[in-house]
C-alpha cells in the first residue's frame, strides 16, 4: 500500500489505514495529514447527517410544492415547440403548465401528463384556463377517450406520502435531464 502523503510503501498496521486514510504514519507530516483526512471525513459525515435530518423534516406540503415546480418545468420543456392547448397560438417566452382538471380540485390528476399542457399565460391566467377550448385542444391531441377518462377521474382523491413525492421529484428530474 502507498502512503497518500509521502508516496512510500507501507504495511497496514491499523484497521482504518485504507481508502481515504491511506497514510503510513511514519512521520509527523504523514500523521498530521492522516488526522486532517479524519477531520475532513467527520465534517462530511456531519453535513450528510444534517441534510438527512432536513429531508426528514420536509413536510408533505413542502415536497408537494417542490414536485409541482419540477413537474411544471418538465411540461414546459416537453411542450416548448407546441402551440397553446387552448387557443392554438405559438408558445413563446414564458408560458404556463396549465391543468385541464384543476390540481386544487383533484390531486389525483396533479401529476398526470395527459392533464397538463403548455398554455399561454393569457388563456391560463386571464381566461381561467379557457377550459372549453382546452377540452377541444385535448380531444385533437389525445382523443375523446383520454379526455373522458380524465373527466371520470375528476372526483378521485389521493393523498401523497413524502416518499411518493420524493420519487416523483426524482422521476421528473430525470425526465428533464433527458429532454435537455
Amino acid at each position: 500500500m502507498r502512503c497518500k502523503n509521502c508516496g512510500s510503501t507501507f504495511e497496514k498496521r491499523y484497521p482504518n489505514q485504507m481508502g481515504a486514510f491511506r497514510f503510513c504514519l511514519d512521520s509527523d507530516e504523514c500523521t498530521s495529514a492522516f488526522w486532517d483526512a479524519v477531520k475532513e471525513d467527520r465534517i462530511k459525515k456531519a453535513k450528510r447527517e444534517k441534510i438527512k435530518k432536513r429531508k426528514e423534516l420536509e413536510t408533505v406540503q413542502d415536497l408537494l410544492k417542490k414536485a409541482q415546480a419540477i413537474f411544471n418545468q418538465y411540461i414546459r420543456l416537453r411542450d416548448k415547440d407546441k402551440k397553446c392547448i387552448s387557443c392554438d397560438s405559438k408558445l413563446k417566452g414564458k408560458f404556463d403548465a396549465g391543468h385541464y382538471v384543476s390540481s386544487g380540485s383533484c390531486k389525483a390528476l396533479t401529476f398526470d401528463e395527459n392533464n397538463v399542457h403548455g398554455q399561454c399565460v393569457h388563456c391560463n391566467q386571464h381566461k381561467h384556463g379557457n377550459l372549453i377550448s382546452y377540452r377541444e385542444g385535448l380531444i385533437k391531441r389525445l382523443g375523446i377517450d383520454t379526455v373522458e377518462e380524465l373527466e371520470k377521474m375528476r372526483h378521485k382523491t389521493v393523498k401523497y406520502t413524502r416518499e411518493e413525492l420524493r420519487e416523483l421529484i426524482t422521476e421528473y428530474k430525470q425526465k428533464i435531464k433527458y429532454h435537455s
